[in-house]
């Protein structure tokens, strides 16, 4: 991988080459992970705005919170902000678990586990969060991680998430496939999102009840949002690393022409569904 002078976003101490997938170099790397290495720390579709709005509306303080996939660590921070009683992240990659327990410290604890199959006792959490995760999982990954979230949460306990959507509900089976084929080349991750009718038959399949669902423009790549996630010394720092890799130059325009040709059906979701009280 070339050299780029990059920090891993929030701990400028650590290399660059400990990110996950690291060793594929910018031309193979999945997205999300080269868009880190390059210095962008905000990486959900809808923004650190919809994050914000996700995490208040999941009513963290005093709750037992899980993170699924908490990468970075970026979120991580926002939900101790909001004074949880605890923090548990789980997380597959053994590399980001290392950056998420940098984050989080002593404040909480991060296991390296699969998603679907946590290994934590049934009803011992109050809140789940997952962010642009699910978007990269299959059917079948889907409904094993959302039904892994209702297991394990206490009843009225809420699941949060914050995913990629396809829109409108009425978009045509080819257009579906269409978009997502071209983001799994683009992004180099088979991406799947779901229109919001898709969503919430996800999770009411699974035992939940939706209450509250809203919607960002999908605008990760887009100057304005760029600025406004990273701030204006960030984001100039990330676009002089992306212009001094050229096979991550050819990566990052790539993506942006791909979000941009389907802007008018992509968008960001949040979604809070609750745990029933009753069976």
């Amino acid at each position: 991988m070339p050299n780029c002078g990059v920090a891993v976003p929030d701990h400028p101490e650590q290399d660059a080459a400990q990110l996950p997938f690291a060793e594929r170099g910018s031309a193979n790397m999945p997205g999300h992970w080269l868009l880190a290495r390059l210095g962008k720390r905000v990486l959900r579709p809808g923004g650190r705005e919809l994050t914000e709005q996700l995490l208040d509306d999941a009513e963290l303080r005093d709750a037992d919170v899980l993170e699924i996939a908490p990468g970075l660590g970026k979120t991580a921070t926002e939900i101790l902000a909001r004074g949880p009683r605890s923090y548990l992240g789980v997380e597959s990659d053994p590399a980001a678990v290392s950056l998420t327990e940098a984050v989080v410290g002593d404040r909480g604890r991060v296991l390296t586990a699969d998603a679907a199959a946590t290994g934590m006792e049934s009803a011992t959490v109050d809140v789940v969060i997952g962010e642009a995760m699910l978007t990269m999982q299959s059917e079948r990954g889907k409904a094993g991680i959302v039904a892994e979230a209702f297991r394990v949460l206490r009843p009225g306990g809420r699941y949060a998430i914050h995913e990629l959507a396809l829109h409108p509900d009425t978009l045509d089976a080819d257009d579906k496939t269409e978009i997502r084929t071209s983001l799994a080349r683009s992004i180099k991750v088979n991406a799947r999102p779901l229109t919001e009718e898709e969503w919430r038959k996800l999770l009411t399949d699974a035992g939940f009840r939706v209450e509250i669902v809203s919607f960002a423009r999908m605008a990760l790549l887009e100057p304005r949002r760029v600025v406004a996630d990273e701030g204006l010394g960030r984001a100039l720092r990330f676009v002089v690393n992306v212009a001094r890799d050229a096979d991550a130059r050819r990566r990052v325009l790539g993506m942006r022409a791909t979000f941009t040709k389907y802007r008018d059906n992509l968008a960001a979701i949040e979604m809070v569904a609750v745990k029933p009280e009753r069976p």
